[in-house]
């Protein structure tokens, strides 16, 4: 009887002992540390923040930060604290929405593009170069000007624009894939196309595409940011980070709480996910841990 492998040992360590690696890296830690922390305050926001984030008082604006408001009010009086804190949870919904729309395009239609090839493959590759012919940003914006400004268009946005790069991805990792002995033996043993493609090239495209999610989502919080900063995703009084970013830039030089610490947040959160993606990359490219070794 052929034994036919059907998970991670192909290509990378099994889940519990990639934590335990993560958690030795020093980046990794200081970055799944920052990004605990941030999804504890998202968390918390749901229930508890220090003051009504929406809450108008005029005779209260662009007070400094202080005890009781420990990143000021802005111009109409609201605490930013409270408005950063409810941001976090936005943030992070809108980043795990994009890579739910990207993946879930562009994981399917690679994967069938390598392992079908043919006309199949032509036809879904030249789309993806299509879409990759523009920035991936300058698309976004153009897709969000077709649907209309809003937050729920710009995440969309972001998702159709960035699907062709975890198509090519997982093109990339079944071609490499499709002809090694344990895929040509359990076609042999009599396995259907879903059985091959679910149980035994699926499970060994997970570690670059967990690489490309871990990475990617920083960037998605970043991009979707910069939509609501140029006024083409979130709308007032939604306290999301890029646009709380694009309000209180005016009052940089005089109230300058406003915009930097939404702005920091930002910062915060993509470093936290470029540490942890960088790390799972090290941990999971062969060639990296063997010149690391």
């Amino acid at each position: 009887m052929i034994s036919l492998p059907s998970a991670w040992p192909a290509v990378g360590p099994r889940p519990a002992t990639l934590w335990r690696r993560l958690t030795r890296n020093a980046g990794a830690a200081a970055g799944l540390v920052l990004l605990g922390g941030i999804a504890a305050v998202a968390v918390v926001s749901a229930a508890y923040v220090p003051h009504d984030p929406y809450a108008i008082a005029v005779e209260r604006r662009f007070q400094p930060p202080s005890a009781v408001h420990p990143f000021g009010t802005d111009d109409l009086g609201r605490d930013v604290a409270s408005r950063v804190m409810v941001g976090a949870r936005i943030s992070l919904a809108v980043a795990g929405v994009v890579l739910l729309v990207a993946s879930g395009v562009g994981v399917p239609l690679g994967v069938v593009a390598g392992y079908r090839g043919g006309l199949v493959d032509e036809a879904l590759m030249r789309a993806c170069d299509i879409f990759l012919a523009f920035p991936s940003f300058l698309l976004a914006m153009a897709i969000v000007a077709a649907l209309g400004s809003s937050m729920a268009n710009a995440v969309l946005a972001v998702g159709l624009a960035w699907w062709p790069r975890y198509a090519r991805l997982m093109r990339g990792q079944v071609l490499a894939l499709v002809h090694l002995p344990y895929v040509e033996a359990a076609r042999a043993l009599g396995a259907g196309e879903a059985r091959v493609l679910a149980r035994h090239l699926l499970p060994n495209c997970l570690a670059p595409l967990l690489v490309q999610l871990a990475t990617d989502a920083g960037n998605a919080i970043l991009i979707t940011a910069s939509l609501s900063f140029v006024g083409l995703g979130a709308k007032p009084p939604m306290p999301e980070w890029g646009f709380m970013v694009a309000q209180g830039r005016q009052f940089l030089l005089t109230a300058w709480w406003v915009p930097i610490a939404p702005g920091l947040a930002i910062g915060a959160t993509v470093a936290a996910f470029m540490f942890v993606g960088d790390a799972l990359r090290d941990l999971l490219d062969p060639r990296l841990r063997g010149r690391r070794a």
